[in-house]
């Protein structure tokens, strides 16, 4: 992926969000297999709903991106299509890896501090340790992300005596390259914990687990959290996609799964008992948080229902790309 294409996803469509309380990064780390190392993340799209004292709401999406061209983040306001702050910590030309940047989206002020001199990345996207990003909306404190951002977000605060708003995870979407194993982390309410999550397809012959790539006349889907098996799909060639409904933390998460791709590419031929194809493909993976008897499609986007209070969700999509 090059340096246009990292940068080239601006906003998450989602229908869901989780209740209001402050986020903070975690490390991506997981267990994997042993004999496979997992899928490389090339980026990770964070969308945020704040709530201003005034009563007013914005939609803040804070990407990561990180590959051989480009590491850095660009941040977006509500849906507006333009790029309001990007910076490439690569980048020969955009080495200030610590300062602010103020713009105007749809006559709201925002201002953005950062400091990423020192952070530290693990094996994603999103650094891990060592950095904060700010951003104060129309003179209140509207996001804070990153070990140091409460620091950093209260001296912005009493320095300026501004008001205070509050934040939260609207949904994540993670893009991988790579094989067909993914290793993730997701917190599924403000009162759980947080649980890996490993998605892997495999081979099986004889009762014996291979890699899916390759010949395969048994491809498997599992699903892993905390090292336990949720969710297992058989004949997968055959059920490529569907859904199904797992519980973590006493809530009810639907897990949709499309693999299509995977095996029948444009130009590939059906059914040719090869199993996955040899070349690239797509998969998409979502977890969603279900409030009730919720019975919303998946994709509904309708910002009615994103911006009401009552409902509780979150939802984690991952995009898989096979090389």
């Amino acid at each position: 992926m090059g340096l246009i294409s990292c940068y080239s996803e601006l906003t998450v469509q989602v229908s869901e969000k989780s209740s209001c309380k402050n986020y903070k990064n975690v490390s991506t780390n997981s267990s994997i297999s042993p004999n496979l190392l997992p899928s490389i993340q090339t980026s990770v799209t964070n969308l945020y709903k704040t709530t201003l004292s005034t009563g007013a709401h914005h939609m803040i999406t804070v990407t990561w991106c990180r590959n051989a061209a480009a590491q850095g983040l660009q941040i977006n306001s509500g849906d507006d299509p333009s790029t309001a702050f990007r910076l490439n910590t690569n980048s020969g030309l955009f080495r200030k890896k610590k300062g602010n940047k103020a713009f105007e989206v749809n006559g709201s002020k925002f201002e953005v501090f950062y400091d990423l001199s020192a952070a530290v990345y693990g094996s994603g996207a999103e650094p891990v340790d060592g950095y904060y990003v700010v951003i104060m909306v129309d003179s209140e404190l509207g996001l804070s992300v990153g070990d140091m951002s409460d620091e950093a977000a209260v001296k912005k605060v009493k320095a300026r005596k501004d008001d205070i708003g509050k934040f939260c995870l609207v949904s994540k979407r993670e893009h991988y390259y790579g094989n067909t194993l993914y290793s993730t982390k997701a917190q599924f309410s403000d009162d759980g914990t947080w649980h890996d999550i490993l998605i892997q397809c495999t081979r099986e012959k004889d009762g014996v687990k291979k890699p899916c790539p390759g010949p395969n006349p048994n491809p498997v889907l599992l699903v892993y959290i905390d090292k336990r098996v949720v969710v297992r799909v058989k004949r997968l060639q055959w059920n490529f996609r569907g859904n199904q409904t797992i519980f973590v933390d006493g809530l009810s998460v639907d897990l949709m799964w499309d693999v299509h791709d995977w095996f029948f590419k444009p130009g590939s031929e059906l059914g040719s008992g090869n199993g996955l194809s040899s070349g690239s493909g797509h998969a998409v993976f979502m977890f969603r948080t279900r409030s009730g008897f919720d019975s919303r499609l998946w994709l509904e986007d309708d910002e009615k229902v994103k911006m009401k209070d009552e409902k509780k969700e979150f939802s984690l999509l991952i995009y898989a790309t096979k090389s």
